[in-house]
């Protein structure tokens, strides 16, 4: 079967399950930015000289194909989207991300006061790049939640703390840039 179906040429794409809704559908660019966000990780991930950073962006990258799983059936169809094996967003997710968030401050970074200027290395601008389109994520998520009854807002709390992480993990980029230069290393 060809990658060019085209079943979405007037406009329309299926969500799970076959349901046919516009382009345009909240759903759909909820899932969409989602999409983008793990693309701009894998960007992250590629180019990413320090493996802490590479398994930090690995692991979301695979929470977020779960996250865009579930963003892609409609309501109606998520019993049988589990039924079928998939798995939804969980408080288990979220508290990875937070387990992490908490380590870089605790043991690696500190707690940050003021801003950051995205740019200082690659790794912290690839970083800083996806953490905006997370952001971006993130109010598509919430203006889909605002509509829906019965929205998993684990979700929503998911696209929040990667945005924390994502971060936190572009000023520990920086950090292991200072450093390395403080030594006379080259990075």
């Amino acid at each position: 079967m060809s990658i060019a179906t085209k079943t979405g040429d007037a406009g329309e794409t299926a969500l799970m399950y076959g349901r046919r809704v516009p382009k345009t559908d909240a759903r759909v660019d909820g899932y969409g930015c989602v999409d983008e966000l793990n693309a701009a990780l894998g960007l992250a991930r590629v180019t990413a000289s320090n493996g802490f950073l590479t398994e930090q962006i690995y692991a979301a990258q695979k929470e977020l194909v779960i996250v865009m799983g579930e963003l892609a059936t409609a309501p109606a169809d998520l019993d049988r989207y589990v039924k079928d094996g998939f798995q939804l967003t969980s408080s288990a997710m979220t508290d990875r991300l937070t387990a992490a968030v908490d380590d870089l401050e605790t043991n690696k970074l500190g707690k940050f006061k003021g801003w950051a200027v995205p740019g200082k290395t690659p790794d912290s601008a690839t970083l800083d790049l996806a953490r905006t389109v997370c952001r971006r994520a993130e109010r598509r998520v919430a203006a889909l939640m605002a509509s829906e009854a019965k929205f998993n807002a684990e979700i929503l709390r998911y696209l929040n703390r990667l945005s924390d992480l994502c971060w936190l993990l572009a000023r520990y980029a920086e950090h292991l840039q200072d450093e390395a230069e403080a030594s006379g290393e080259k990075r």
